[in-house]
């Protein structure tokens, strides 16, 4: 039998992590988000900090820009082999045991590998760039620009390592906007079609 495995990809600032550590709780599974990074960094032998920013976004906020970048051609880039190691994590994660993995294209990795719910959480832009004040804490620059370059970045990364539209609803089972509907009752949606 395979394990159950919810997989949360979302916008900056929409609180897809929150939601995802919320629903697991109340599953009485584990959630994987910077546990994730731990266990890359230790296997791929790059920093957490370095992980936490290279194994989710490019540096480049077009995917064809991030094909050609230093390090690309001719051979694996360090962003290449991070992808390696997530990918081998993830799919250890799946065999081992029901969870919830936020980000780091989970859904896309773990493919029809596990009983997978594909969640994608987004909300207005507006929202989130106060979220990302309040909550976060973020004040370096403009929230709405972090909030669009995040995102871009995070586009382009998807795309690049899924050749898939990153946010698109037919790679998702299901898409919740948390800014109207709130992070708890996303959550509890989530755990009823668990």
């Amino acid at each position: 039998m395979k394990n159950r495995i919810i997989t949360i990809s979302r916008e900056f600032g929409s609180g897809g992590r929150t939601v995802g550590k919320i629903a697991a709780q109340k599953l009485g599974v584990p959630c994987y988000d910077q546990e994730l990074i731990r266990e890359i960094a230790g296997q791929s032998g790059f920093t957490e900090d370095y992980v936490a920013e290279q194994s989710e976004c490019t540096r480049h906020g077009n995917w064809i820009a991030n094909a050609f970048s230093e390090g690309s051609l001719g051979g694996f880039s360090n962003q290449d082999y991070l992808w390696i190691v997530q990918r081998k994590v993830i799919l250890k994660l799946a065999q081992e045991e029901s969870c919830v993995i936020v980000g780091r294209c989970a859904d896309y990795i773990l493919g029809e590998e596990a009983d997978c719910l594909r969640v994608f959480i987004h909300a207005d832009p507006a929202k989130r760039a106060e979220r990302i004040v309040k909550v976060y804490g973020e004040t370096g620059e403009l929230p709405e620009k972090r909030v669009r370059d995040k995102d871009r970045r995070r586009a382009a990364y998807y795309q690049f390592y899924t050749d898939m539209k990153w946010g698109e609803a037919r790679n998702y089972h299901i898409a919740l906007d948390s800014g109207a509907l709130g992070i708890e009752k996303c959550a509890e949606l989530i755990t009823s079609l668990y």
